[in-house]
């Protein structure tokens, strides 16, 4: 490999803000803060989602999209419109 020209490849820990699941990968991503995990300082990305509270891996998909009655109501509200 050349030198210089490949980003650090490093174990960064990421945080769900939602509710505050931590998890240690390995990433390119830069961050200004650290934090202390399990003895060790690692750099700190924050998440507003992951797979611990992401509806579609916890089950939790209480909404169910109605796109045939969105697509009703578009033409009801614009059928006056056409000529």
């Amino acid at each position: 490999m050349k030198k210089d020209i490949h980003p650090n490849y490093r174990e960064v820990l990421f945080v769900d803000m939602s509710n505050g699941f931590k998890f240690i990968c390995r990433s390119t991503a830069n961050s200004r803060e650290t934090e202390t995990y399990q003895g060790k300082e690692y750099p700190l990305i924050k998440l507003d989602v992951s797979s611990e509270s992401h509806p579609f891996y916890t089950g939790a998909q209480n909404k169910i999209v109605d796109t045939a009655g969105r697509v009703e109501k578009f033409r009801q509200k614009f059928s006056r419109l056409k000529k």
